[in-house]
């Protein structure tokens, strides 16, 4: 099964074929660890994960980094403000991203890589743009020159003036052009600094991200990924200074990004103030419903984020775990090969929809047919699920929303207690069993099978 991507390098849909077939390489533009995340930047960690297991199941290795940015000046601000060393603002934020990854159901890359571990690659690769001709030193700084690179903005495909623009780049005097990015900068006795060439300072955002990429994957790589918004000036700015270090024609050989996240239209972010932190999401919501919703948009396009959205992917969630509740799915099914409908669906260019729409057709199947073939769809139910990160809980767990299992057994036993009322003719105490379970939240289901009671 051939897996098809869009470029957004050269803007059409492309038959991924990787340089060596023994290994795809793929790096991912990870978090800044200044602050907890908010939900629009675990799109691309869940989307990416996906594509990551897709591939896995068609070439034998891919190694797959995604980079944690531990020198910034934005996590500088957070200690400053704070009052506190770097380190205890990068670990503790850090270990929340993990965490909040793992809730979502994201696997760990089996790459990442720290800025802080990589300075001597980072230095390294600044003096090979010096002597290339493509960088040069002033005031202490160390700055690209856009102009020694003929295809700057090839990526994005803006004219220079948008590129200005976008980048709200800094018109310093130390500047040969004002378009010429840092890619290293002085350290005040206040900011974390590393000694250098050009006395002790710290690098840049940009060129940290390619020496990380060319330490773990090589010098050109298949995949590179992230979010739209870092197309310019991040992707667009590690595109330059990778090339012109290595003397390589590509850096990267097929670019995907993903839309962002909207609030009423406008795109989420922490500038603005329009977010929604996955840490606080997560004790609102069951994690596999915002994982859900993540993937109900197709991974290009914008993804308008609300309430309904979440309510949406929950009750879809709560349809899918009632079909395997109600029907025992077939082990062979369950545990075999992810469907073909849904396998091709990941491998045009990730549609995670029509891959979704794949899952509520078996679980359509499952109801309507009857016996071995219901079983059957219910482990296809299952199969298709586990490509995604979705339906691998138990429906018991999933319809307990984490509540205690003595719980659990209470309400069971009221609902117990009802069906004996009713079957008695006490319809008063069958009332008022009914009564205190809906002031609890729980919905009451008949099906063939008996009353069955999840939480709403």
């Amino acid at each position: 099964m051939q897996i098809t991507v869009y470029n957004t390098l050269t803007r059409t849909l492309e038959t991924f074929e990787p340089a060596d077939p023994n290994r795809v390489t793929m790096y991912v533009c990870g978090p800044t660890v200044y602050n907890y995340v908010h939900i629009g930047n675990a799109r691309p960690a869940v989307l990416f994960g996906v594509f990551a297991s897709l591939l896995r199941r068609h070439y034998p290795r891919v190694d797959y980094a995604r980079n944690i940015t531990d020198i910034d000046d934005k996590i500088n601000n957070a200690a400053r403000e704070l009052g506190v060393p770097i380190k205890q603002i990068t670990d503790k934020y850090t270990a929340a991203y993990r965490a909040e990854m793992s809730a979502l159901g994201v696997e760990m890359p089996n790459l990442e890589p720290f800025a802080t571990d990589h300075l001597a690659e980072i230095i390294a690769m600044i003096e090979r743009l010096i002597e290339r001709g493509h960088a040069y030193a002033a005031e202490g700084h160390v700055l690209f020159d856009v102009a020694s690179h003929p295809d700057y903005g090839q990526l994005s495909r803006r004219s220079t003036d948008e590129m200005l623009a976008g980048a709200r780049i800094e018109v310093a005097p130390y500047k040969r052009n004002p378009g010429d990015f840092v890619l290293w900068k002085p350290s005040t006795e206040d900011l974390p600094g590393w000694d250098s060439p050009w006395g002790r300072g710290r690098p840049g955002w940009h060129i940290e991200c390619s020496a990380m990429s060319a330490a773990h994957l090589g010098e050109v790589i298949d995949i590179h990924g992230g979010g739209i918004d870092l197309q310019f000036p991040h992707h667009e700015n590690e595109i330059a200074q990778s090339r012109c270090a290595h003397g390589t024609q590509v850096f990267a050989r097929y670019w995907l990004h993903n839309g962002m996240l909207t609030l009423s239209g406008s795109k989420m972010s922490k500038s603005v103030g329009n977010v929604f932190l996955v840490h606080e999401l997560i004790e609102l919501h069951p994690p596999e419903a915002l994982r859900f919703s993540l993937l109900s948009g197709h991974y290009r396009q914008p993804l308008e984020w609300s309430d309904q959205l979440i309510e949406q992917s929950v009750r879809t969630l709560d349809r899918l775990y009632g079909t395997l509740r109600d029907i025992e799915p077939d082990p062979a099914s369950a545990n075999g090969a992810v469907p073909d409908e849904v396998e091709r669906a990941l491998a045009e260019d990730l549609n995670t929809p029509q891959a979704l729409a794949a899952l509520a057709q078996y679980a359509n199947d499952a109801r309507r047919l009857e016996g071995a073939a219901a079983k059957q769809a219910a482990g296809r139910l299952i199969a298709g699920g586990r490509a995604l990160g979705l339906l691998q809980q138990t429906p018991a767990a999933w319809f307990s929303r984490g509540v205690a299992a003595d719980d659990d057994a209470r309400i069971q036993a009221l609902v117990d207690e009802r069906n004996a009322a009713r079957t008695a003719r006490n319809f008063a105490e069958s009332d008022r069993i009914r009564d205190q379970l809906a002031a609890e939240g729980i919905v009451l289901e008949d099906t063939p099978q008996g009353v069955r009671w999840r939480r709403g």
